[in-house]
């Protein structure tokens, strides 16, 4: 990777990393529905502009779009606003890679392979390290249980970016853009029943300069250029050479967690986050490992 790849490539580690802090901040000034919506929105009403319309059929952008963007988003800033710290948060998201491959082997009928299996044992076992550790920390068991049911619609929606792309539609920064459209109704509806239309105008009326650059940060930064570099790298670059730079996003957010919003991490905690990080990078680098381990003359 040339070194204004390797750069670019830093900049999207930071920015999704500190992408749990600024929502956070977000989160002190809005419900997480209203949130979730107006980020969206905020993500279609530009986006469209400088985006064409994908290919894709109207019923998978919604199931991708539902998934994706209104399930993972709905249980993880509500996930934050029960208790999951927004360090901690980066990290136990990251189940997703687990969630990906369980659900590519149920629905899909993908094969897996033995050193996956280890991997996601690792994985699973690191979590429960952290789930079960509340020692010294203001981590709520719903929350983490919120996080997981985020990392898993997450995953639901990279099996839905997959089966769209195996049919020859648009799975690129067009669908994301115009899927966006989507999820503003659900997470309105929620903020309805939920919130109440009191609190609903509440939020809109007393937007203030923090919001907006909230809002902003998460929409513009966070997903357009996010992904849209993203993107750029693995159309330059295997995608094996990319895939493990989302390992530094926990670590982004962790550090910036304790930096930015004094959030404080058990030893347990720390050791289960350790186990979590050999399980993705064995699932990540596994089959290169064996591959070179074959390969090397006996």
């Amino acid at each position: 990777m040339i070194r204004k790849d390797m750069f670019l490539a830093l900049f999207i580690i930071v920015a999704w990393g500190f992408n749990f802090i600024v929502m956070r901040w977000g989160l002190d000034e809005l419900t997480p529905m209203m949130l979730g919506g107006l980020r969206f929105l905020v993500i279609g009403l530009i986006g469209c502009f400088f985006f064409s319309r994908p290919n894709t059929p109207i019923l998978w952008c919604i199931g991708y779009a539902l998934s994706l963007n209104f399930g993972q988003f709905a249980f993880l800033f509500s996930a934050m606003s029960f208790g999951m710290p927004a360090g901690l948060a980066s990290l136990v998201l990251q189940s997703q890679a687990i969630f990906t491959l369980l659900f590519a082997v149920l629905l899909l009928k993908e094969a897996v392979r033995p050193y996956q299996v280890l991997a996601i044992g690792i994985a699973i076992g690191g979590l429960a390290v952290i789930g079960f550790d509340n020692e010294d920390t203001t981590m709520t068991a719903l929350g983490f249980g919120l996080t997981l049911a985020a990392g898993s619609s997450w995953a639901l929606g990279n099996i839905f970016t997959k089966i769209i792309s195996r049919k020859g539609y648009d799975a690129n920064l067009n669908l994301i853009v115009w899927s966006s459209w989507v999820p503003p109704v659900p997470f309105f509806l929620c903020a309805y029943f939920i919130d109440g239309g009191d609190v609903m105008w509440s939020n809109i009326v007393n937007l203030n300069l923090k919001t907006l650059a909230t809002l902003a940060y998460l929409s513009l930064f966070a997903t357009l250029a996010g992904y849209g570099l993203w993107s750029y790298l693995l159309s330059r670059y295997p995608a094996a050479t990319v895939a493990p730079l989302t390992l530094g996003v926990p670590v982004v957010g962790l550090t910036s967690a304790e930096i930015f919003l004094s959030e404080t991490v058990s030893a347990m905690q720390w050791i289960g986050i350790l186990v979590v990080l050999v399980g993705l990078m064995l699932n990540t680098f596994g089959g290169r490992w064996l591959k070179k381990i074959h390969q090397r003359p006996v």
